[in-house]
């Protein structure tokens, strides 16, 4: 065997075990992000959120602004001793100090800001259902936004999957919308500003962070993209918070931070959340955006499972035809030809022409 033979037997191997470690990272978010859902709904339960959501008014308002910043800080503490524990710390700062390189997580972490609290004020004003559904429209942006943004490749049979992944997702979930949006009141139309919130913040997330990612670390990147988050809601937001809501915002701030289940819960929630999207992070630069995205997606019908083990309540019927749906959709993406998946991005000429070279690569 000649060496030219040998060097690309090792290319073939080498990318076939990026292409499995990618959608083993997706997987791997898909799993954590429906854990996320046990957490993220037994909060409502306990003082001070279910008083909160009991309150007429802005209650719920106020309890999804609080539970989305608790989150937010929970994340980004899991992150950084995540970073500390495999010896990255000098990493984040260097990364840090890379501005053409770190400048991509600032507006990563503002969509990601607006889909996770779009998510919970879905949940709140109108249900958890109709977030779901919400929430498993995002490929279909992220793909796009991609594809448009850098040319991403999307072939036909990707296409295919990510259309049967969200068919699967609305099969799950969308039977229960019409019950749960008559508790939403008159402002219910916050919970369909959340839904929509929640499809394009998150879509374009992966689409933004994409870009840094394939010249970044991946556990950099995502620290630095939840640092920004929490600069934005500490700087921005909680100033406007504790301006409309005054006394209140504090109060619930308070007691949720002096009650250990909620501390416990804000743990749960950190880990799962938090080791979720250093799982989607590693996936993007391994098979792209849009398939990291649909593979994630699954997220849908593992939640069912993971709400089954910790409320014995048994699936209806179309749970059950909808995550064989959602399985059928990610299969399409699994047995796509390797060759295929060799080319993700095409950089068009002019762009390459014009890119200008950083430390690590071009961004």
């Amino acid at each position: 065997m000649s060496n030219a033979d040998t060097i690309e037997r090792l290319r073939a191997e080498y990318r076939n075990k990026q292409v499995r470690w990618g959608f083993i990272w997706a997987l791997t978010c898909a799993v954590l992000w429906g854990a996320w859902y046990v957490p993220g709904s037994a909060i409502y339960l306990v003082s001070p959120f279910a008083e909160l959501s009991a309150e007429e008014g802005g209650g719920y308002l106020l309890a999804a602004v609080v539970v989305t910043i608790l989150n937010a800080v929970a994340v980004l503490i899991a992150m950084f001793v995540w970073v500390a524990v495999l010896g990255k710390s000098k990493d984040y700062v260097r990364t840090l100090r890379q501005v053409r390189i770190s400048r991509w997580y600032a507006p990563a972490g503002l969509a990601g800001m607006l889909a996770i609290f779009g998510s919970v004020v879905a949940i709140a004003y109108v249900g958890a259902a109709f977030a779901a559904v919400a929430a498993l429209l995002y490929p279909i942006v992220g793909a796009a936004a991609a594809r448009a943004w850098y040319a991403e490749t999307i072939t036909k049979r990707a296409a295919l999957g990510i259309v049967v992944i969200v068919a699967g997702g609305v099969v799950i979930f969308a039977p229960g919308i019409l019950g749960e949006i008559s508790g939403a009141g008159g402002a219910g139309w916050l919970g369909y500003v959340g839904g929509a919130l929640a499809i394009i913040g998150w879509g374009l997330e992966g689409a933004i962070a994409g870009r840094a990612l394939d010249v970044s670390d991946p556990d950099i990147g995502l620290t630095l993209r939840f640092t920004a988050e929490v600069l934005i809601w500490l700087v921005v937001v909680v100033p406007i918070a504790a301006g409309v809501s005054g006394v209140a915002f504090w109060a619930a701030m308070g007691a949720a931070l002096t009650n250990p289940t909620v501390l416990l819960l804000l743990v749960l929630l950190g880990l799962t959340f938090g080791f979720c999207y250093v799982s989607w992070y590693k996936s993007f630069p391994l098979i792209g955006v849009g398939r990291g995205q649909a593979i994630a997606a699954l997220y849908g019908p593992i939640a069912l499972i993971w709400l089954f083990v910790f409320t014995l309540e048994i699936p209806g019927v179309q749970f059950i035809i909808g995550g064989v749906i959602a399985v059928v959709g990610s299969f399409i993406l699994f047995t796509e030809k390797r060759d295929v998946l060799e080319v993700l991005r095409a950089v068009p000429r002019a762009s390459r022409a014009s890119a200008k070279s950083v430390p690590g690569g071009e961004i």
